[in-house]
């Protein structure tokens, strides 16, 4: 699967002003042929006829459809799933109680299969994924000529539906294998299902208990107080999530296309082979190109989805303590995981061409830890209370110089707050100043 955003795919070619397009036709390459054009669409609305119809950008029922087609057919979690990941939540809120100043952010915590994964995360999927579907959509049809676009005329439309459809596909396809393999609710840092609903996957669990040789309730119960942490953190943040989706919003608004996939994908495409369809979507249709803006955006985000990962790994080493004897292989499993591009952050990566490197995720939670010995849980946990408070990304390649200017600025309020400010009680004591002078305890009286 490519490490690139729906249809993406690498272009080599950073200049705007590509060099060879035939004159009059700004944004088209040398060479491009409008008939084949005219063609290619009408082929495509031949075929789309008979297709899924989709509603937007990307065709998120073809989605859902191929992601549960892929995952194994089974009943719903089990009562004694449920039952014992209710209990490890419950445990871990308790341990979590004296980690973080954060109340308990999870009303519920529940078992899910692979299938139920997929149809509670998928509301979230759409918020993730219809930014930047919709704007590579609509920025072909931006630098599409105008001679083209009056050829294309109405079937354009069919040739977003087809778009539709492909983004669907991809989409479906990445879900399906991130469904079997995903341990919570929260794997990519953020929660993915209802609000207030703690999930864990029992299979997936179990199985990764296996690979550690560790007893499956230790597993259980660590991945439970990852969870809860997570949702602590969202709940007692409330515009975190949002300033996520800004920053994928504005990766989004920046994205811009190369007309040149079109001429690709007209040559190579044979519209009688449907294998040849999917195969010429799957190589890359629009051919975007990570701008400046894009970068920006990227690096926001990379830093906020660091700290949210540096902030449960070091309250959550504080909430389990001693009390499993697994827990720091399962942190350094876990961490590992995420820095081997674990499916999670794969799947995230194609999604919206976002790599977490392992780099920020360990200078983040040792700049929590950091923040946490020197200012205590409560402060630590109030820098969360503003986005301007927080970190930037040049604190993660420098925390010990974040946290010796953090101490510096509270020592210098701390000296504010001891001034002398008797005289100023004293006028507050004595407005007209008729009460004669003061006498300091321990002080003789004087003689007016």
């Amino acid at each position: 699967m490519s490490n690139l955003p729906f249809g993406f795919s690498n272009t080599g070619d950073d200049d705007p002003d590509r060099a060879g397009r035939p004159e009059g036709v700004p944004g088209m390459p040398a060479g491009f042929d409008l008939s084949q054009l005219g063609s290619m669409l009408s082929q495509l609305g031949q075929m789309m006829s008979s297709a899924t119809p989709s509603s937007g950008p990307v065709n998120y029922d073809l989605a859902k459809q191929l992601a549960t087609s892929q995952v194994p057919a089974s009943h719903p979690a089990s009562s004694v799933d449920v039952k014992q990941i209710k209990e490890a939540v419950s445990l871990a809120e308790i341990w979590l109680d004296g980690a973080t100043s954060f109340p308990t952010g999870a009303r519920t915590a529940t078992a899910w299969t692979p299938k139920q994964w997929i149809e509670a995360t998928m509301p979230m999927w759409e918020k993730l994924c219809s930014p930047i579907a919709d704007r590579v959509s609509s920025a072909w049809l931006e630098n599409l000529p105008e001679q083209a676009r009056e050829q294309a005329g109405p079937l354009l439309a069919m040739m977003g539906s087809m778009g539709g459809m492909a983004f669907g596909s991809q989409l479906g396809q990445g879900l399906g294998q991130l469904a079997v393999e995903v341990l919570t609710s929260t794997d990519i840092g953020l929660p993915l299902g209802p609000e207030g609903t703690a999930a864990l996957l029992p299979l997936a669990v179990s199985e990764f208990g296996k690979g550690l040789d560790l007893p499956e309730d230790q597993v259980r119960l660590y991945l439970a107080a990852r969870e809860a942490a997570h949702h602590r953190l969202y709940a007692g943040v409330p515009w975190l999530k949002e300033r996520v989706m800004t920053l994928i919003a504005n990766f989004a608004g920046a994205i811009q296309v190369d007309f040149s996939a079109v001429e690709d994908l007209a040559a190579n495409m044979d519209m009688s082979n449907p294998a040849s369809i999917e195969a010429a979507l799957g190589q890359g249709m629009f051919e975007p190109k990570v701008t400046e803006g894009q970068q920006a955006a990227l690096a926001g985000l990379e830093t906020v989805l660091a700290l949210v990962e540096g902030w449960v790994d070091t309250v959550v080493a504080d909430a389990v303590g001693d009390r499993l004897p697994g827990a720091a292989a399962l942190q350094e499993t876990l961490r590992r995981r995420r820095a081997t591009g674990g499916p999670a952050e794969q799947t995230f990566a194609t999604l919206i061409g976002l790599e977490l490197r392992p780099r920020r995720l360990r200078a983040a939670a040792d700049l929590w830890r950091a923040l946490e010995d020197s200012r205590g849980i409560e402060a630590r946990d109030a820098l969360w209370s503003h986005p301007d408070l927080l970190p930037s990304s040049s604190d993660l390649d420098d925390p010990k110089g974040f946290v010796d200017r953090d101490k510096e600025f509270a020592d210098l309020l701390a000296g504010i707050d001891e001034v002398d400010t008797s005289e100023l009680d004293e006028l507050d004591d004595d407005p007209d100043g008729t009460a004669g002078p003061t006498v300091k305890k321990g002080e003789p009286p004087r003689d007016v």
